[in-house]
C-alpha cells in the first residue's frame, strides 16, 4: 500500500510540474528534460506513469476540465438562483485560474490544441453548462426570456476568456477578481428581469462557499 501511495504522489507530482510548464513555455515550449526538473523526479519515472509528452499535455487537460465539471455540480448543490450561480461560477474559475497552476495550463493547451484538435471539449462544455443554467434562470422568472440562450452562454463565456487574457496581460491577473466584476456589472441590467439596481448589486456580490466537510 505505501509503494501505491507512493506511485500516485509521484503521478501527481509530475502532472504539476508539467503544468507548471506547460503554463510557462506552452505546449512546444516545455521540453521532458525541464518537465523532469520542475516536477523534481527522473525521466524513468516519468515515462513509468506516461507514454510521451502529448499525453501527459492530455492528462493535464483532462484534470482541469474535471475540476471544471466538478465546480459546476458543487456550485449547482448551493441551490442559488440561475443567476447568481453564474456569477459565482465565474468568480471560482478565477480564483481557481489565479491559484492553480493545473487549471491554467489546461485553459494554455486547451487552446494551443483547439488549432489541430478542432473544437475543446472543456469549452463546449463550459458554453453547455451555462446555457444549461440561463434556461433555467429563464424558467425561474430572473433573467429575460426573449434572450437566445446559446447566444448568451457563448457570449459569457467568450466575455470571460477575454477578461481573464486581458487581466493577465496588463497585471498579471492581480486584477482578475475586479474584472470579472465590472464584467458582469455590464451584463446583469441586460438579462435580468428586475430594474432594480440593489438587486443588481445583490446579484454580483454572490460567491460560492463551499460547505466544510
Amino acid at each position: 500500500m505505501a509503494q501505491q501511495a507512493r506511485a500516485v504522489a509521484t503521478r501527481q507530482q509530475i502532472i504539476t510540474g508539467a503544468a507548471r510548464m506547460f503554463e510557462r513555455s506552452g505546449f512546444k515550449g516545455a521540453s521532458l528534460g525541464d518537465i523532469v526538473d520542475r516536477a523534481g523526479t527522473t525521466k524513468g519515472a516519468l515515462y513509468f506513469h506516461f507514454r510521451s509528452k502529448d499525453e501527459l499535455a492530455r492528462v493535464v487537460i483532462d484534470e482541469q476540465h474535471q475540476a471544471m465539471r466538478a465546480m459546476y455540480s458543487a456550485i449547482a448543490e448551493s441551490g442559488a438562483p440561475a443567476l447568481q450561480q453564474l456569477v459565482m461560477l465565474c468568480h471560482e474559475m478565477g480564483t481557481r485560474i489565479v491559484h492553480d497552476p493545473i487549471v491554467r495550463a489546461g485553459l494554455r493547451l486547451t487552446l494551443e490544441f483547439s488549432g489541430t484538435d478542432g473544437p475543446a471539449r472543456p469549452y463546449l462544455d463550459w458554453i453547455d453548462g451555462t446555457r444549461t443554467l440561463i434556461e433555467l434562470g429563464i424558467r425561474q422568472g430572473e433573467i429575460v426570456e426573449t434572450i437566445d440562450s446559446p447566444t448568451l452562454a457563448q457570449f459569457i463565456i467568450g466575455s470571460f476568456t477575454g477578461v481573464q487574457l486581458l487581466s493577465q496581460v496588463l497585471t498579471r491577473r492581480a486584477d482578475l477578481e475586479q474584472r470579472i466584476d465590472e464584467m458582469w456589472s455590464l451584463l446583469i441590467p441586460g438579462i435580468s428581469t428586475s430594474r432594480d439596481a440593489g438587486v443588481h448589486r445583490e446579484i454580483r456580490a454572490a460567491r460560492w462557499q463551499p460547505i466544510a466537510e
